[in-house]
């Protein structure tokens, strides 16, 4: 209350009154993914902070500039499990980049100036800053800037100079290199120089699930995403490579399956501002710490200088990854009994939305049919939790992106089990402005967990079905309305064009349309948890990536 009460005299800090903690969590998230900036989100003692919990952990795994500022019970009653204490900077200690307890009311600027140096600069992170009820109620002397003790914190920026120069020649000497592209490069800032250094060597690029956006969708040099539902030539080029340039990446589970056959005969290039990432799960031959922007930036002098002497004739390469890309290209197939295709819902989307948006999505089949089917030519346009992997991102983090940039279209592709778990945010979105277009894929059950029923459980679905397309319960449009939403249905291929323009058409309030698709629909391609990349699926058959031909 007094940090309200204070609130309410303000002309320069604006505050939105979320609807449940978490939601301010994921909103300051989706504004820091989407402008660059710190996002902050602030919730009093004990349930109001442990609410925090899942969206800090959601920034901590992504790597996203976010400050909290919670309120804590009055010093004298810290320790005594006083009404609504709780430990919040030890519950979060595993969570957070770091976290203090402000028991002094002249060092509250100075808390919040290192919290926001601490949460922005070196590998992003969230920071939390709790304080005690009664040393917001003190008075002390104000004074800005404040001097900031962070003693041993010196986040190494420009790389060294011999490693870079290793890099260069492994670089010009591989004959089937690969830039593995994860989202450091967009937290560098870093997206042109990683084009120009692309289209300097002709070496393909993958982006991650986090780096989507980093290099455009539709330049020839870009493979698509890798992993456990990424593209297959951008999957069997990191298997092949000779050579693996990774850049802000942390050779993450879903992107390696089964760690001991991954890329198998690549040498490793490992660039990354944390050193604890670095041969953290693969032996990196070359490491490089520093910021991607500075790294690329002197890698770009480094292989100019190397090319002068030779290079690799990388034809070979492009002609069996341009094989691979032929041959097993993103597609789908509309389902069998006559019902809605996600895939073409999203597709559509994307088309109609174009580029220029920003589009956010929940945890599940959605997710993937975001990052497969809308194209991604510009950073900062694709927010979603992958780390973490937390349901109920979408709609929150729309919110965020939207107050970040109020002029931009902002969609939220989420999923009917995603969306049950945080729409009252688009209470806030009606009252506070915040007019984000929702695209609920309603296949009535929790879709991906079905899926893996389906393929690896005899098809024993249990516990999956919603009721969202058997009961109706609860019914999206009439609950959008309630909301203060425009609520919209779809059911038909003829539609969906016009339902997403008429929602496009509505700016002064959110809408929400109901997409009621099909409950069989699938993510494919597919590598199933615990195999090798070798054993990716493309569509309910097994195929060896590689003939013998190949090896």
């Amino acid at each position: 209350m007094p940090a309200y009460d204070a609130l309410l005299d303000s002309t320069k800090v604006r505050h939105v009154l979320v609807r449940h903690e978490q939601g301010a969590g994921h909103a300051a998230t989706g504004y820091a993914q989407a402008t660059g900036k710190v996002g902050v989100c602030i919730a009093t003692s004990g349930p109001g902070a442990t609410n925090l919990v899942t969206p800090l952990a959601d920034a901590y795994m992504d790597s996203v500039p976010v400050v909290a500022i919670t309120g804590q019970v009055a010093r004298p009653l810290i320790g005594t499990d006083g009404f609504q204490e709780a430990d919040i900077c030890g519950i979060t200690m595993p969570i957070t980049k770091h976290s203090f307890l402000v028991t002094d009311p002249a060092e509250i600027p100075g808390a919040i100036a290192e919290a926001f140096h601490l949460a922005s600069t070196g590998r992003p992170g969230p920071v939390l800053v709790d304080i005690p009820k009664d040393v917001m109620q003190a008075n002390t002397s104000f004074s800005w800037p404040p001097e900031m003790h962070l003693p041993g914190y010196r986040p190494t920026t420009r790389p060294h100079g011999k490693q870079v120069r290793e890099a260069a020649k492994l670089i010009c000497s591989s004959h089937r290199p690969v830039f593995y592209v994860g989202g450091g490069v967009l937290k560098a800032n870093a997206t042109e120089q990683l084009r120009e250094l692309a289209e300097l060597t002709g070496i393909p690029v993958v982006t991650t699930l986090m780096a989507k956006g980093a290099f455009p969708d539709s330049h020839p040099q870009h493979l698509g995403m890798p992993g456990m539902h990424g593209a297959v030539a951008a999957v069997a080029a990191m298997q092949r490579a000779d050579l693996l340039i990774a850049l802000g990446a942390r050779f993450d589970d879903r992107v390696t399956g089964q760690l001991s056959s991954f890329a198998p005969d690549a040498k490793i290039v490992h660039a990354d501002i944390d050193p604890a990432e670095i041969s953290k799960n693969r032996h990196a031959d070359v490491p490089i710490v520093g910021d991607c922007k500075e790294i690329l930036t002197e890698l770009i002098t480094s292989v100019t200088s190397e090319r002068d002497t030779g290079s690799a004739d990388l034809t070979p390469w492009w002609q069996q990854l341009s094989g691979w890309r032929d041959t097993f290209p993103l597609g789908y197939d509309w389902p069998s009994d006559g019902t809605l295709s996600p895939h073409y819902v999203i597709e559509r989307i994307g088309a109609l939305a174009g580029p220029d948006a920003v589009y956010t999505a929940g945890v599940g089949q959605h997710q993937m049919w975001a990052a497969q089917f809308v194209h991604y030519e510009r950073p900062r346009s694709w927010i979603n939790s992958g780390g973490l992997g937390t349901m109920g991102f979408a709609v929150p983090a729309a919110m965020g992106a939207k107050f970040g940039l109020p002029d931009t279209e902002v969609w939220a592709i989420d999923g009917d089990g995603c969306f049950q778990m945080t729409n009252q945010e688009l209470a806030t979105c009606a009252i506070e402005g915040a007019p984000i277009k929702v695209a609920v894929m309603n296949n009535g059950n929790l879709g991906m967990v079905r899926q893996w029923q389906n393929l690896f459980y005899e098809g024993r679905y249990s516990a999956t079905d919603l009721g969202t397309h058997k009961h109706r319960i609860p019914d999206f449009k009439l609950l959008a309305e309630a909301l203060g939403c425009v609520g919209l249905r779809c059911e038909s291929k003829e539609d969906v064009d016009a339902t997403i323009r008429k929602a496009q058409e509505i700016n002064d309030r959110p809408v929400v349309i109901d997409f009621v698709v099909g409950k069989d629909a699938q993510v494919w391609p597919m590598v199933a948890a615990g195999t090798g990349n070798d054993e990716i699926m493309a569509a309910r058959g097994i195929r060896p990536l590689f003939d013998e031909d190949d090896v």
